[in-house]
């Protein structure tokens, strides 16, 4: 046993005599945040941010790449083969990819819980429970009274089968007891335009696309699906209040690392976030995207990861939810 405790040791004092100086020379080129979807969405807007920020703090440039496709899974696979050095990181959204990863198990590409790890998260997208204006439910006990008076129940639309809106659909309908048809369009703009129009009852929307289309006063907001309200929506009370303290449905951002990536090199680049979170243009940004800011530890990035599977494989395996 000391011969074995002995070379472990020995292995150890190796392992940070090589991790060492590679940490103090962190990082000695470009580094690449993949964001694996097309420019201009939310997880967009929050990389560039956060890149532009970053590369000021490390010295050198961090550069944004978009590698969009399957449904986001096309990033994600590159980081997760990507050399573990700290210069390719990924900006994920992770509850997307954990309900990609149980959606999609055998084309994924990666493993959330294994191929990863956590760097820091950064924030949490919100959705909001909307309804057409002609619908008289004033608050969500309205609502669930409105449906299931009514035979066959609401409509509700959604970005597509197995999206964040599909899922939070399927969960309200478990918790509140009610019957409602999903209705799945290709992104959550015709699907809103939809429920505007009066094709639809209601809608679980992220906060930003409700938020752009409430000035038009054919939306009415009844819930945010967080445990505390948000600063865009002061006065939209939260599902909690409206009787429903375990519905809660956000989806989380964090910044990922290939696994294996040396725990020095993960550490400053968490340092540097956490500093980047705490600047005032960085947070008035966050509030203009309807994303509230929420930093964390490296131990606790990882752990989410785990946790969203969980969370999500329960719900997607109680309502026999497939992906397209």
């Amino acid at each position: 046993m000391k011969k074995y405790l002995k070379h472990c040791v020995a292995a150890c004092a190796a392992a940070l005599a090589c991790t060492a100086p590679f940490a103090q020379d962190y990082p000695s080129r470009q580094v690449t945040m993949v964001v694996g979807y097309a420019a201009g969405g939310a997880v967009d807007a929050v990389a560039r941010l956060l890149s532009q920020k970053l590369g000021d703090a490390l010295g050198k440039p961090v550069v944004v790449d978009n590698k969009a496709g399957a449904s986001g899974n096309i990033g994600a696979q590159f980081v997760a083969k990507a050399a573990p050095d700290g210069h390719t990181l990924l900006m994920a959204p992770v509850t997307t990819y954990a309900m990609n990863s149980l959606l999609y198990p055998a084309t994924a590409g990666y493993h959330l819980d294994k191929d990863f790890a956590g760097v820091s998260t950064v924030g949490y997208l919100p959705l909001v429970l909307v309804v057409n204006e002609a619908l008289p439910a004033r608050s969500v006990a309205d609502l669930v009274k409105a449906a299931k008076a009514r035979p066959g129940g609401m409509d509700y639309g959604s970005a597509g089968n197995g999206s964040i809106e599909h899922v939070a659909g399927e969960m309200f309908k478990q918790q509140a007891g009610v019957s409602m048809v999903h209705i799945p369009y290709r992104g959550a703009a015709p699907a809103i335009t939809d429920l505007m129009a009066g094709q639809l009852s209601l809608m679980f929307a992220t906060v930003p696309t409700a938020v752009a289309n409430l000035k038009s006063g054919k939306l009415r907001p009844l819930a945010v699906t967080t445990p505390e309200r948000i600063g865009a929506l002061r006065d939209v009370p939260t599902t909690r209040e409206a009787g429903y303290p375990g519905f809660e449905v956000a989806s989380v951002y964090a910044v990922l690392a290939p696994a294996a990536t040396p725990q020095p090199v993960v550490q400053r680049l968490n340092q540097e976030i956490g500093k980047i979170l705490q600047m005032p243009d960085v947070q008035a940004r966050f509030q203009t995207l309807g994303i509230e800011r929420a930093a964390s530890t490296p131990e606790e990035a990882t752990q989410r990861l785990g946790q969203e599977l969980a969370q999500w494989r329960k719900v997607i395996q109680s309502s026999s939810i497939k992906a397209d």
